[in-house]
């Protein structure tokens, strides 16, 4: 366990310190990732389609897919959108 490092070394040995251009694009590319999956857990929860979701929510089906899959960086009106109109969920922020 001696050499065991921690996350954030690991990236900052890959990617830079952060707020280097590398480390930036990582950390947006790792966000978008992170909120498709979160979206895609919360739809299948309520037993939705993309398309459905898409349908409920004035988007299309290929977007939704984007988002899910990290693809798309997705403003936050519309990530509270598809959660609180689309899915009828409580989408909660906290800052730490």
């Amino acid at each position: 366990m001696k050499n065991t490092k921690s996350f954030e070394n690991i990236l900052t040995e890959k990617y830079g310190k952060k707020g280097t251009e590398k480390r930036d694009k990582f950390d947006n590319n790792s966000l978008a990732f992170r909120l498709g999956v979160m979206l895609k857990q919360a739809r299948q929860e309520v037993n939705l389609t993309q398309e459905e979701l898409a349908q409920k929510t004035g988007t299309k089906k290929s977007y939704i897919s984007r988002i899910e899959r990290g693809l798309s960086d997705i403003q936050l009106s519309t990530y509270h959108r598809l959660i609180e109109i689309g899915l009828g969920k409580q989408l909660n922020i906290t800052i730490l």
